[in-house]
């Protein structure tokens, strides 16, 4: 008998989210100490996004019945969405011609000012050093701010799918009809 491919649970979904938002924070470390990068500030809050995905989505995943599940999952649409738009500007500056536009100058805003506050706190996760017009490192054509995009998008979906399946499955392991 062939063996039947099923759709994730909710629950294994938030897992594999939160699993896979600590791996990105972890190699986004490794490539910087590795290949002597210079994250820049927008870099660094992208970070911290991938870093709050993470505990969101495993908070989500331990119950998913539980309203503390159920709104961490919940809270991890707009995080996600913040992440969207972040990587979304960053990908556009880096698009913008040569020394046509930089992130540096001016008066630091509310995310400026936040990762140079973590930075003071903890400069091995938070240090910012570069500029976000710069794409430091490409890989198969795209800058990890392009990837961060793509990241963010499928966060986004699969919390998405996520939050939607959950009560479908509740249903159905408490004996209701689909």
């Amino acid at each position: 008998m062939p063996a039947v491919m099923r759709a994730p649970t909710a629950e294994q979904t938030w897992l594999g989210l939160g699993l896979t938002g600590a791996i990105l924070v972890a190699v986004s470390m490794i490539l910087t100490a590795w290949l002597d990068l210079h994250p820049c500030h927008l870099c660094i809050f992208q970070r911290l996004l991938f870093m709050l995905l993470a505990v969101l989505s495993l908070a989500a995943a331990f119950p998913v019945t539980g309203r503390a599940g159920r709104l961490a999952g919940v809270l991890s649409l707009p995080t996600a969405a913040l992440g969207v738009g972040v990587a979304a500007y960053q990908s556009w500056l880096q698009a913008q011609p040569s020394n046509s536009i930089s992130c540096a100058g001016g008066e630091p805003g509310l995310i400026e000012r936040l990762v140079e506050w973590l930075g003071e706190q903890a400069p091995v996760l938070f240090l910012a050093t570069g500029f976000c017009e710069e794409e430091e490192l490409v890989i198969l054509g795209l800058s990890l701010a392009n990837w961060a995009l793509v990241a963010y998008f499928a966060f986004l979906a699969a919390g998405l799918w996520a939050l939607l399946k959950a009560p479908h499955q509740n249903r159905l392991h408490h004996g209701g009809h689909p």
